[in-house]
């Protein structure tokens, strides 16, 4: 049985192995494509840079981007006096600043944390969530919320988001020069460069598929994290083991949510999780099933 802190570890060195595996396998794409289209280091240099612009002009407005689009409004004392005094205590114990505080006023169970540091975070829940938890389980579900801000996994996840991008874009930069280049190139080491052809054509169709695949697979990793940590903050798991009980209940899909934000929320917004027996099934959802969660809560009791 693994304590809190063994828990924690250990998701973080299986973050970590994801996250190498991941960009050694952007590494080999890159280098497969540059030796048959002859890109070179200047054209990687260029789709790294435009990547780089694109998406950081969407990770340093990041909260306010899905804060709009989630048509959230700001949390005062006085009116969410529960929320907001649950979230003073946990930063506190916490040890980070205070996030400003939003609510969806939705019916449907959920809750997200976003920005760029945890000097410019937002934790915001739904008014369906604040109304059905009790203050015990609304203090696991804040912890849970905490923790992504103080281990940075929003700026991870940005990270991941550009290497997702930069992968695609590289992709269809291939394919459609091997439609203008290819009849054009020299037949020197014509079985080698034919292999590495095939071998490009398969990395082109398939990266942006196993790069989104990988994506999922970090944001379910993070949310073990997160709920080890809101077990540590709290000092009792029984408080989220039982709201994710009561979430997991809530078969309502949360209507401001969509396939670009479901991986922030505590749990998959959209409750399209795909059903089934199998590995395979789960490599598509944005987030670990709750029965998982709640088990590995139990071991660290």
């Amino acid at each position: 049985m693994l304590n809190v802190f063994e828990q924690i570890d250990r998701n973080k060195q299986k973050s970590f192995l994801v996250i190498v595996g991941f960009i050694a396998f952007i590494g080999l794409a890159t280098w497969v494509f540059s030796q048959v289209l002859d890109f070179g280091l200047q054209g990687i240099g260029v789709a790294l840079i435009f990547a780089g612009l694109m998406s950081f002009s969407s990770y340093y407005w990041s909260d306010k981007i899905i804060l709009s689009i989630s048509a959230a409004r700001p949390a005062s004392k006085s009116k969410d006096f529960l929320f907001y005094t649950v979230t003073e205590n946990l930063s506190l114990a916490a040890q980070i600043p205070m996030p400003r505080l939003y609510i969806i006023n939705d019916t449907a169970l959920n809750a997200f944390a976003t920005g760029r540091d945890p000097d410019h975070a937002v934790v915001c829940a739904t008014s369906g969530l604040l109304q059905s938890l009790n203050r015990t389980e609304l203090e696991g579900v804040i912890a849970h919320e905490l923790s992504h801000v103080k281990n940075y996994d929003i700026r991870l996840m940005s990270m991941v988001t550009v290497l997702v991008g930069l992968l695609t874009l590289l992709a269809d930069w291939f394919l459609r020069g091997s439609r203008i280049m290819g009849k054009g190139r020299k037949k020197e080491n014509g079985q080698i460069q034919g292999i590495l052809f095939v071998a490009a054509i398969i990395l082109a169709l398939l990266s942006p598929l196993i790069a989104n695949l990988i994506k999922l697979l970090i944001s379910r990793r993070r949310e073990f994290l997160a709920d080890a940590g809101s077990a540590l903050i709290t000092r009792q798991p029984q408080g989220l083991m039982s709201a994710l009980e009561k979430i997991s209940k809530d078969k309502e899909p949360l209507e401001a949510a969509n396939k670009a934000t479901a991986h922030l929320y505590i749990s998959n917004p959209l409750k399209n999780l795909h059903q089934g027996v199998g590995w395979f099934v789960g490599l598509f959802n944005t987030h670990p099933p709750i029965e998982l969660r709640i088990k590995a809560l139990k071991e660290m009791l």
